[in-house]
């Protein structure tokens, strides 16, 4: 699958290995493998839904946006990085349609 990054500064950080060490830490290894594992996929539906990966679309404020797990409540936080989106009969993402994607944020959401 094909992956965007939603600013130069974002790309650099989860490009480079020692960016991403310094940017995120402990958390750089289990980014790195879930950026393999997104950029290996033909397309969506072939990110697991089930631990570690944990592929999950977001609701409420964050409605269109999709996450994979790194760690305890960290998320990679991406959205369909196509123009019109590919959806089901019953207006559901097709994620089986779904190649490319752009990383919005890295970012534990929970509680804001």
């Amino acid at each position: 699958m094909q992956i965007r990054f939603r600013s130069k500064r974002l790309g650099k950080a989860l490009s480079d290995p020692k960016e991403m060490a310094k940017a995120y830490g402990d958390r750089a290894k289990p980014i790195r493998r879930r950026l393999d594992v997104l950029g290996q996929a033909a397309c969506l539906s072939d990110v697991p839904t089930e631990p570690p990966d944990r592929r999950h679309q977001l609701g409420g404020n964050r409605d269109g946006q999709l996450s994979v797990t790194i760690k305890d409540n960290w998320r990679i936080v991406f959205v369909p990085d196509h123009d019109p989106l590919p959806c089901l009969p019953d207006g559901g993402l097709d994620t089986g349609q779904v190649t490319a994607v752009e990383i919005i944020e890295i970012v534990d959401y929970h509680g804001n």
